[in-house]
């Protein structure tokens, strides 16, 4: 019985080492505007290396489609409904939204 419980106290240690050094992380981004007429959807789910800010969601739908690296720099961004700074750090299950100007009446 002792044995046991200490094999199950072992696993939840390693399940919870190995959850928090996580090495890829999956986000949800909410296309607007120029992005989602890029990508002809309104919403991707991303893998991305752990620690990563939230402007490498931006770079790497620039790279896929690099006609919209005009609006790089003048793209807001936010996380799990919150306006955030391009170099916030991206958590696993985040709710990511790009925003560039949007015109019309």
């Amino acid at each position: 019985m002792f044995t046991l419980l200490a094999t199950i106290k072992t696993l939840a240690r390693t399940a919870k080492v190995c959850s928090m050094s996580k090495s890829v992380i999956t986000v949800t981004v909410k296309l607007f505007a120029a992005y989602q007429e890029a990508f002809r959807v309104s919403e991707l789910v991303l893998e991305f290396p752990n620690s990563m800010p939230v402007k490498a969601v931006c770079d790497r739908l620039i790279a896929e489609h690099p006609e919209l690296s005009q609006w790089r720099d003048i793209t807001r961004f936010g996380i799990n409904l919150i306006f955030v700074e391009p170099d916030t750090l991206l958590q696993d299950g985040d709710e990511v939204v790009l925003i560039p100007p949007v015109s019309g009446g």
